[in-house]
Order: structure tokens, then C-alpha cells, then sequence
């Protein structure tokens, strides 16, 4: 009995780490840049964002990996045996893979930025050499014959990135009743950038790559309570590394700046503080710039590869000039030496565009009696739920497109504040319609089977 709940309980951990993975992915120089703007503007006051994305992430990520166990297809095969024999097919496919390949080259740059950033926290050395080692040590772990493996090495990068994190947050000493405040209270203030700044912070943290990712290195052969469980506990613990981050954030004085935050945590804590940050965010950095060419690797595999077909194997020329292209555009960004902090927002800016997108067709899917069968598919309580996660995601993408213009254009604050309330009502009204098709969908299904 004693060995068996030893051996039960190391199967527990092992599954936690490895679907870490997912925690790898979100957690990168985009979380950290969004998330100390977050804390060094407005304290503490918008942790509940974090409380309510890392819900999302969980809600979304742990749909994909059911559609993986129940369906035997992860969330891009799903998708493209869903228009299986239909006209729209082709172009569904290649818009979803544009989408993935374009998010994943802007995360990538931000990624390659961030990790370099924070080893110029502790190292003079110049960024050239700095970002030739950051990409020879993702070229090497990319080059894993395993999926698995790649995907357990993230789990251990994460819990050191946590470690990190969490242990400079506690240093701070952050008054206990602001930070459970702030976490359970939702409450945004009255500044006109703080609206799209908490649409940051989802968007940062429900990336829409992740989604292909976490379905695609699933082992099939988990149990659904199994999946739950690690998904559960990699997520939430994210979640928590990601509050951490903002609690750092609180401490910053001033416009936010890499070297402001090192000057901030030599006055708050000590000199040490740094290098722990730092090795922090090269990790986040450096984990999350090998997950970006994973996920499009993975992605472009399950939405093209057939039956028998050789060329999208892991280990296949297709599959791997899709990873070596993203993990050359980071680099590149990293070569010509780019402002990080820019370029990991506009990152942040192209997934809120790509994330309402995937998310409608991975509702269709978990929907489709057809693919997951009668008992597979989603309860009403968790459509409701998505469906509110839905409405949250289209308003941040037409939020983005809506500040594009906004800078592009004089318009006046009353002017911006009704073209958010205006984009807020045609978000929800284009969820409805989404879930009444849904609706609709599974009782013709239903009605076949």
C-alpha cells in the first residue's frame, strides 16, 4: 500500500511538471513587462485580473486537452476534421496557421528581448554574444527528439522561474490585506489606461498558441482526471508567479524601465535581489522562447499533416523549418539590438487580435457531439462560463484594433470612452450568437445520433 502511494504520488508530480509546459509558454517577458507596469501604476489594485485570466487559461487549456483524450485529435485535427470535405476549409486552415506562425514570430522577438534583458541585469557583456547563447541553447533543447521531453525540461525551468518570483515578492513584505483585496475585489481605476492594461493582463496570460500547444505534447493515454489535475495545479501555479511579479512591480517609482526595476529592488530588498530577478526572467524568457516555435511547429503539423504522410513527423524538415523560422525572427529582433519593452506590448497587441479567434473555434469543437460523442462534449455551466471568457477576449481584440486607431486619429476622451462601451455591446452580442449556434449545432447532432 505504502509503495503504491508512493508511486501514485510520484506520477502526481511528474504530471504537474510536465504540464507545466503551459506555465512555460504564458509566463514570459510579456507577463513581466504587462505585469510590473501593472503594480509600478496602480499597486495592487488589479491582481484580480490575474485571478480571473488564470481561470480563462484554465477553462480553455483544459477544454483542448479533453478534445485530445476524447476525441483521440488534438485541438488543430480536431479543427480540420471539422471542415472536413467543405469549401471553407483551405482558407480556415491557413488563416488559423497564419495567425499561430504570426503571433508566435511577435512572442518570439519579446522572448529572445526579455531573456537578454535580464542577463544584462547582472552580466556587461555585449548583446550580440548574449543573444547567440540565448539561441544556441534553444536551438539545442528544439532539437530534442522527444516532445515530451522538451516539455518536462519546461516544467524544472518553471519551478526554478517560481522559486525565483515568489522569493523576491516575499521580500518586499507586501501588506497581506492590500494584496487579498486587490486579488478579490474587482475594481478598475479611473484612468483611461487602466481599462486596456487589465485586457493585457488576460491577454497575456490566455495566449492563443498555448492552446495548440497543451493538445498537442498531451500523452492520449492520461485520464481526464489525471489531465486535471496537473493542468490544474501547473496553471494555478502561474497564476501565482504572475501576481508575484506584480507584487515586484509595486515597488517601481517612475516611468518602468529593466534597469529601473534593478535599481528598485537594490533599494527595497538588497543587492541580491537582482541577480535572483534577473535569472527570473532569463528563464521566462528563455522557456517561453523555445515554446513559441514549438506551439507553431505543432500547430502546423496537426492542421496539415494526412494519414501516412512522412513530412510533418517531428523529426521531418517541414516540422522543423517551422520552429528553426520563429526562433530566427526572435532572433534577429535580439541581433538588431530592438527597445524590449515596444516590441514585447506590441506582442502583447497581436495576440489580443489572434485570441477571440481561436477561442470561437475551440468552442465549436468542444461542442460537436460528432468529434467528442454525447458525453464528451461541454456541460451548459462550462458554456456559460466560456461564454463570458469569449465576450472578455473580443472586446480585447477589438479594444486593440480600437486603440490603433485611437493613436492614428485625434479623438477626444468622451469619444474613446463610448467606442469602448459601444465595442463592449457588440462583443456580447456577437457571443450570443456564437453560443446560439452552438446551440443550435448540437441539437441537430443529437438529433442524428
Amino acid at each position: 500500500m505504502r509503495k503504491y502511494s508512493l508511486k501514485n504520488f510520484k506520477k502526481r508530480i511528474l504530471n504537474v511538471i510536465f504540464w507545466s509546459v503551459i506555465s512555460a509558454a504564458f509566463i514570459g517577458p510579456g507577463t513581466i513587462t504587462t505585469a510590473t507596469q501593472a503594480g509600478a501604476s496602480y499597486g495592487f489594485d488589479l491582481l484580480w485580473a490575474f485571478v480571473f485570466s488564470t481561470f480563462a487559461c484554465l477553462l480553455l487549456q483544459e477544454a483542448s486537452a479533453r478534445i485530445a483524450i476524447n476525441s483521440g485529435m488534438n485541438l488543430g485535427q480536431a479543427i480540420a476534421t471539422k471542415f472536413q470535405n467543405k469549401t471553407t476549409r483551405q482558407p480556415i486552415l491557413l488563416l488559423i496557421i497564419g495567425a499561430i506562425i504570426l503571433g508566435s514570430a511577435a512572442y518570439e522577438a519579446g522572448n529572445i528581448l526579455g531573456s537578454v534583458e535580464g542577463l544584462k541585469l547582472i552580466f556587461d557583456i555585449p548583446q550580440f554574444y548574449l543573444v547567440t547563447g540565448t539561441g544556441i541553447l534553444a536551438l539545442i533543447s528544439l532539437s530534442l527528439r522527444s516532445v515530451n521531453t522538451i516539455a518536462k525540461f519546461m516544467g524544472f525551468i518553471v519551478i526554478f522561474m517560481g522559486i525565483t518570483f515568489i522569493t523576491t515578492a516575499i521580500f518586499i513584505e507586501p501588506p497581506f490585506m492590500e494584496v487579498l483585496e486587490g486579488s478579490f475585489m474587482p475594481h478598475i481605476p479611473r484612468d483611461p489606461a487602466a481599462g486596456l492594461l487589465v485586457l493585457g493582463l488576460v491577454g497575456t496570460t490566455v495566449v492563443p498558441y498555448d492552446l495548440f500547444l497543451g493538445s498537442g505534447v498531451l500523452d492520449k493515454k492520461q485520464t481526464i482526471g489525471e489531465m486535471r489535475f496537473g493542468i490544474s495545479i501547473a496553471i494555478i501555479l502561474g497564476g501565482i508567479i504572475s501576481m508575484a511579479i506584480l507584487i515586484v512591480g509595486t515597488i517601481i517609482e517612475g516611468e518602468l524601465s529593466f534597469v529601473a526595476l534593478g535599481d528598485a529592488l537594490t533599494q527595497k530588498i538588497a543587492p541580491w535581489a537582482v541577480p535572483v530577478f534577473a535569472f527570473g526572467m532569463f528563464a521566462a524568457g528563455f522557456s517561453s522562447a523555445i515554446t513559441a516555435p514549438l506551439a507553431a511547429s505543432i500547430t502546423a503539423k496537426s492542421l496539415f499533416e494526412k494519414e501516412n504522410n512522412n513530412k510533418w513527423k517531428t523529426q521531418s524538415l517541414y516540422y522543423k523549418l517551422v520552429w528553426f523560422s520563429i526562433l530566427v525572427v526572435g532572433l534577429l529582433f535580439g541581433y538588431l539590438e530592438v527597445e524590449p519593452i515596444p516590441a514585447i506590448i506590441l506582442a502583447q497587441a497581436l495576440n489580443g487580435l489572434i485570441l477571440p479567434f481561436i477561442s470561437i473555434f475551440l468552442i465549436f469543437v468542444i461542442n460537436d457531439t460528432k468529434l467528442m460523442g454525447k458525453n464528451g462534449v461541454n456541460g451548459w455551466i462550462s458554456n456559460f462560463f466560456m461564454a463570458i471568457i469569449v465576450w472578455i477576449t473580443l472586446i480585447l481584440g477589438f479594444s486593440n484594433i480600437l486603440g490603433a486607431v485611437s493613436k492614428a486619429a485625434t479623438i477626444s476622451n468622451y469619444a474613446k470612452f463610448a467606442s469602448v462601451e459601444i465595442v463592449s455591446i457588440l462583443s456580447l452580442l456577437l457571443s450570443i450568437s456564437i453560443f446560439v449556434s452552438v446551440y443550435k449545432m448540437r441539437k441537430r447532432n443529437e438529433a442524428i445520433i
